[in-house]
């Protein structure tokens, strides 16, 4: 059984969206306190959004299935990324295009897999990582029952960081390359990343969302220690 979110409510009557469930936990937060000032909105100039994280002075992280062009299939060319630190309501507290970028060996942009490929790291040309700004990853997954959070720019509340802040983790699939959690995201919480508590007490980046299930506050992320090397 899913743990109990003491400040759920019901979802208005409208059709469920997925990755939330019968409540919906998820509240705006403050971009100007930590955790959340290294997180922006990440967006491609044909229209497609998703979230990401500052991980690096230059680099921000996302889901590899954000760069997929949404007509053609296809990865997107790097000059056509935007990101958009601390975007609220058509404000945001920098801006970087992206230079380059690089998904996991084996992604494919079709769709067909694998799951634990599914992350990318945009180098932007402009350096918008300050120390309080880079999320720190952790080396390996958290066990059952973790406190996590999950904040992103989600399809009925684009313009806002929407996060929830009282959520844990399930366990981990395939070989310890995914996270499973019971954080409530829907479409547009694509590559924002999943928080766990380092052992400094610093939130750290767990995982990078990649996908949740259609009636029920569950997702599915790729695991930090899939990606960690690629920083080093």
């Amino acid at each position: 059984m899913l743990p109990a979110l003491a400040a759920a409510q019901p979802v208005p009557d409208r059709p469920r969206l997925p990755g939330i469930g019968a409540a919906d936990p998820r509240r705006p937060v403050d971009l100007d306190q930590p955790p959340w000032r290294g997180f922006g909105r990440v967006q491609q100039e044909l229209g497609k959004r998703c979230s990401g994280a500052l991980v690096g002075p230059r680099l921000v992280l996302t889901a590899a299935h954000c760069l997929v062009a949404p007509r053609s299939g296809r990865l997107v060319q790097p000059e056509t990324l935007h990101f958009l630190l601390g975007y609220d309501r058509g404000r945001f507290a920098g801006h970087g295009r992206a230079v380059s970028y690089r998904v996991a060996p084996g992604y494919r942009p079709d769709g067909q897999g694998p799951r634990e490929a599914d992350w990318a790291l945009l180098t932007l040309d402009a350096a918008l990582g300050t120390p309080d700004r880079v999320m720190p990853l952790l080396e390996a997954p958290p066990p059952p029952r973790t406190a996590l959070m999950l904040g992103g720019y989600q399809r009925d509340r684009p313009e806002v960081l929407q996060a929830d802040t009282g959520c844990r983790a399930i366990g981990t699939a395939q070989g310890g390359s995914l996270l499973l959690h019971d954080c409530a995201g829907t479409h547009g919480a694509s590559g924002a990343p999943v928080l766990a508590q380092a052992p400094d007490g610093r939130w750290a980046v767990a995982g990078v969302t990649s996908g949740g299930m259609a009636n029920v506050a569950m997702g599915v992320a790729v695991a930090a220690q899939g990606f960690a090397a690629a920083l080093r």
